[in-house]
């Protein structure tokens, strides 16, 4: 009887180095027991060193793909969901792909680790390219972006996948093992290396090297790893000619990696100059968001992008803000509260009114007060509203800070990212409004920014039966006279043809609030006819039976 797990003759004489049989065929080193430069025991501990080195490279790439796609689409649940699900189908075929090249193992693993780093390094720079010099063109090319994700996240993760089975034949060429323990080692040192990859990407990467240059320099390392595994540890098991393969294709990946990262600041220049337009004056990646400043010179208008998106601009930005601060302030208005307009802009509508005795900004980007404060002409455009000493900053997140919070406010502004943005979502719940609500001093008024009307009906009735859900009682309006050469939705939209054409805002109070501006005071063009059409054109919008959105349901997918 053959015990079930005994090797079979041929194989125990290939592990001994006896001869095989006669007529068995004779082993190789592609085939058999690894001839090795180093002990077996070296030799191991070097595979499940590169296997870890590997394991962090591949989840980098996967994290900097959902991160870029996040950036530059938008809607980060989505773009997270796509590029995990499409990559982890990938690594099923690539696994099965690479069974045809586990008799040519550590070749195999060289000519995968080498596409791997030049796909892999490259990935950001492409997609960065895609956007910035397609995402305007219209028609087929709208969807550029999406579509090269998926091709990138398909390909990684076809290399990826055949990783896994050609390591295993190298480990199991070292020394033979059981098949459990082979792969128990083999998945640590995986695991292991996707923690550090996972921890290094947002923690080192990101911040000290950017997108662009950490996911180049994550290639570099890729392809020294995995070229160093094969052709300083299995040397003796390739062809010459295929060594001289490898050596040339991981030269030529080390030169073009190399080549782009030389070039990457470049490449960044042009690639903002294409999104923003060759007026750039301030580019900087602070701890929440990459914010750009355009124009403001030269009598040129003065545009502000966070990750992209328009926030404020120049043309028409005191239509915005008037229409936002201005129909809270008929009331009580000794303490004002603003949450986010870390631009200063909303704080100057409101240090407007007699009375006013404190303003706070809560602001989650201390970078966007600083360049409120200090950039020439954002400070002029704001009126120099940080120099006030009634204005008092603290920069934290404003849902945390709002649970913190045991002060009531008379007025409470929320000038915050449109909804339907990801990172968003739950300061346009109802939790959040409610603690909005339990903020408010007796008589005070919640205005929110609740995003365009006409391009995202669904989102902006949702903010308005959150904020109802929330306890307090609304009235929602719509203001004209946005520039449509630009947008700011979450969805990147861009072009005049589909860019939002107005806002959409909700007054709320414990009462009826009632949309009119002050008496005393002349806001330009915010008459009480005017707010009572802006009233009646939101009505004419209305979507009904929508639910609201909690922290659990978000609800603001169009």
């Amino acid at each position: 009887m053959i015990e079930p797990h005994a090797p079979s003759r041929t194989r125990g004489f290939a592990r001994t180095g006896a001869p095989a049989p006669p007529g068995a065929p004779q082993p190789t080193g592609e085939q058999g027991q690894a001839r090795l430069p180093v002990r077996p025991g070296t030799a191991r501990f070097l595979v499940l060193a590169g296997v870890f080195v590997c394991a962090a490279c591949g989840l980098v790439y996967e994290l900097e793909l959902v991160a870029l796609a996040s950036y530059l689409i938008g809607d980060s649940v989505t773009q997270a969901s796509v590029v995990l699900s499409v990559m982890v189908f990938a690594m099923g075929i690539g696994s099965l792909a690479a069974k045809r090249l586990r008799c040519r193992a550590a070749a195999g693993f060289g000519a995968v680790e080498a596409a791997l780093a030049l796909v892999g390094g490259c990935s950001a720079m492409a997609l960065y390219a895609m956007f910035a010099w397609t995402g305007a063109w219209g028609g087929a090319w709208t969807s550029g972006s999406r579509c090269l994700l998926v091709a990138f996240s398909l390909a990684i993760g076809l290399l990826i996948g055949a990783e896994v089975p050609l390591l295993m034949e190298l480990i199991q060429r070292i020394r033979r093992q059981d098949a459990g323990g082979a792969v128990a080692d083999l998945f640590a040192a995986d695991y292991v290396g996707a923690l550090v990859g996972g921890l290094a990407f947002p923690f080192l990467l990101l911040p000290l090297l950017g997108q662009l240059t950490g996911t180049l320099l994550t290639g570099t390392v890729n392809v020294i790893a995995g070229g160093s595994l094969v052709l300083g540890l299995f040397r003796r098991d390739l062809t010459r000619r295929t060594c001289w393969l490898l050596v040339v294709a991981n030269v030529v990946v080390l030169g073009l990696l190399a080549a782009a990262a030389v070039l990457v600041d470049d490449f960044e220049r042009a690639a903002r100059h294409a999104v923003y337009g060759a007026d750039v004056r301030v580019a900087l990646g602070t701890d929440v968001q990459e914010v750009v400043l355009t124009g403001g010179t030269g009598g040129r208008p003065l545009d502000l992008f966070l990750d992209g998106r328009l926030r404020v601009s120049g043309r028409d930005e005191h239509l915005y803000h008037e229409a936002l601060v201005h129909p809270a302030m008929n009331g009580p208005r000794a303490r004002v509260l603003v949450l986010g307009g870390g631009d200063g802009l909303a704080a100057r509508e409101a240090l407007r009114y007699p009375g006013v005795r404190r303003v706070d900004v809560v602001e989650l980007d201390a970078d966007v007060v600083r360049l409120a404060r200090e950039d020439p002409a954002l400070s002029a455009l704001n009126e120099h509203a940080y120099g006030d000493p009634r204005v008092h900053v603290t920069t934290a997140d404003a849902f945390d800070w709002l649970r913190r919070n045991r002060t009531t406010y008379d007025v409470v502004i929320s000038d915050l990212p449109d909804p339907g943005i990801t990172a968003s979502t739950k300061l346009y719940s109802q939790e959040f409004y409610g603690l909005a609500r339990r903020a408010l001093a007796p008589g005070g008024r919640l205005a929110v920014h609740a995003g365009p009307v006409s391009s995202r009906p669904r989102s902006f009735w949702t903010v308005d039966t959150t904020v109802r859900a929330a306890g307090l009682r609304t009235v929602p309006y719509r203001v004209g006279g946005r520039d449509s050469g630009f947008a700011a939705g979450p969805d990147r939209t861009t072009g005049a043809s589909r860019a939002p054409r107005d806002w959409g805002f909700v007054l709320a109070a414990r009462s009826r609030p009632v949309l009119r501006p002050d008496p005393r005071e002349r806001p330009r063009g915010l008459t009480r006819a005017a707010l009572t059409a802006a009233a009646h054109a939101a009505a004419t919008t209305r979507v009904t039976g929508l639910p609201p959105s909690t922290l659990v349901h978000p609800r603001y997918a169009d």
